[in-house]
């Protein structure tokens, strides 16, 4: 904490200031924009379930940004594919709460791409700044008549001198019937923080391919490229002994790198989206409670995960930086 008698004002440093977007899809939308006041700055997207947009370490951007960039909800093209149109990316976008990965009919109910979760805004979001601490407070509302009523509660945390931002996250089933719950955080790194420099480092004991191409190149699923013309995804599965799961990434060239730590017992699983085309260049980090094949499919095969009537499950991560490569290397 830097001493007060030097400044007049805590915003010389650190802080939290409140703007909204003007012009192009992401008009009006409502941004907070957090600094610690020792290199870490990132905006928090309240329309856009509280997500955290963009981050950058030591003025070195970490996140990606897809092509859609800020895309107001209101745009949003639910079925199907179409969460991707409005597929902002950033450093976190949430997947959910009932449905991830593949598009699927589950018995006569269409479950969108991801889910919806992601394009809802919060309905009450505002922010605390206490004795170094910054905290935002947000709830979203995930309800509809006569199907689901969950409740998303979420803190995105920092402190003042210390490189680690926490989130912590409830959902509430405030329904009264069985629902269907999938979860799953989208974290997307991207340049200069990713190159074909960046090191890769996950703690998992198994790593298993999605599918036949990403098998064929299993042996380098660490090694990032460089930007690569009509590059297909790959996506590898994450699987953990340790109660506390580190995947860690750091760039030599752009000297910062960052580490995610989880509860492997509220997140089992981690999924790897290794995306290296060109402007489509993105390596995610992506811890989750189940994997990707879609609803339809995890419930056939008997592994879809339900919440029931006034459950809540809670679920921590917490992301720490580093500008310096034997600090990560240290990391677990």
């Amino acid at each position: 904490m830097v001493n007060r008698s030097y400044y007049g004002h805590d915003t010389q440093f650190y802080g939290v200031e409140e703007h909204r977007l003007a012009g192009g899809k992401g008009d009006g939308m409502h941004l907070f924009q957090v600094r610690n006041g020792s290199g870490l700055e990132f905006t928090v997207s309240a329309d856009r379930a509280a997500d955290i947009s963009r981050i950058s370490f030591k003025g070195v951007n970490l996140n990606y940004m897809g092509p859609a960039g800020y895309v107001a909800p209101a745009y949003y093209d639910e079925p199907g594919f179409g969460f991707l149109k409005s597929f902002t990316c950033g450093f976190l976008t949430t997947c959910g709460l009932q449905a991830i990965g593949t598009p699927s009919v589950d018995g006569d109910i269409p479950c969108p791409l991801h889910g919806t979760i992601s394009n809802i805004p919060a309905d009450h979001i505002y922010y605390t700044e206490e004795d170094g601490k910054i905290e935002i407070h947000a709830r979203v509302s995930d309800a509809e008549i006569f199907k689901q009523k969950l409740i998303l509660t979420r803190t995105i945390s920092c402190e003042c001198g210390t490189n680690k931002l926490k989130i912590t996250d409830s959902v509430k089933n405030a329904g009264s019937a069985d629902e269907p719950f999938m979860l799953l955080y989208h974290m997307n790194m991207g340049y200069p923080l990713l190159s074909e420099t960046s090191r890769v480092a996950v703690s998992s004991k198994n790593i298993i391919p999605r599918d036949d191409h990403a098998a064929k190149d299993l042996d380098t699923w660490d090694k990032m490229l460089a930007p690569t013309p009509n590059f297909q995804e790959q996506c590898y599965y994450h699987e953990f002994e340790e109660n506390k799961p580190c995947a860690k990434i750091f760039n030599p060239d752009a000297g910062v790198g960052l580490a995610i730590r989880w509860d492997q017992k509220q997140i089992p699983y981690m999924t790897e989206w290794k995306m290296m085309g060109e402007r489509d260049y993105v390596l995610g980090l992506e811890p989750t409670i189940s994997k990707l094949e879609g609803r339809a499919e995890l419930r056939k095969n008997g592994a879809l995960q339900f919440i029931k009537p006034g459950e809540v499950r809670c679920f921590e991560l917490e992301v720490e930086f580093f500008d310096k490569e034997a600090d990560w290397e240290a990391a677990k």
